[in-house]
């Protein structure tokens, strides 16, 4: 008798949300690297009392973390460790953000939805996909290898 066995995949709808996670992280980190003093203003609700933030290296950092979650959708299954990375990154840069940015910039709802979409939102699907991920390699693991 046979056990009816589902076989773990990593869809492309997977890939596509890698993708679109590391396009989109770069695109906001290069906001807060090259137009830094310019968006914080805009975030702000006092743009004229705006001490001297540096937001070259919050948007260095997630330019990285951006392109290393890009690079990770080309072999999410052995790149894993790459969207734990992403994860991790994310984390760093909401904490990065709420620390270093809130205090000057204060609660509004430029600054909230920095922090809701712009990093927790994209911890959901990255979590799924790292646990797929992980599901995906001990799954191949498990088979034998071919001579």
């Amino acid at each position: 008798m046979q056990k009816n066995q589902t076989i773990p995949s990593f869809p492309m709808p997977m890939r596509g949300i890698l993708l679109l996670t590391g396009m989109y992280t770069v695109a906001w980190s290069a906001f807060f690297k090259y137009l830094g003093e310019h968006l914080l203003r805009w975030l702000s609700m006092t743009p004229e009392n705006i001490p001297g933030l540096e937001s070259n290296w919050f948007g260095g950092f997630g330019l990285l973390i951006g392109f290393l979650i890009f690079m990770s959708a080309f072999y999410p299954s052995s790149w894993r460790y790459l969207i734990l990375v992403g994860i991790v990154g994310k984390i760093i840069s909401f904490s990065w953000f709420f620390l270093e940015f809130i205090p000057i910039l204060g609660w509004n709802k430029r600054t909230i939805f920095h922090l809701a979409f712009n990093k927790l939102l994209w911890l959901i699907p990255l979590s799924i996909i790292y646990l797929r991920a992980i599901k995906v390699h001990a799954y191949l693991k498990t088979l034998p290898e071919e001579k």
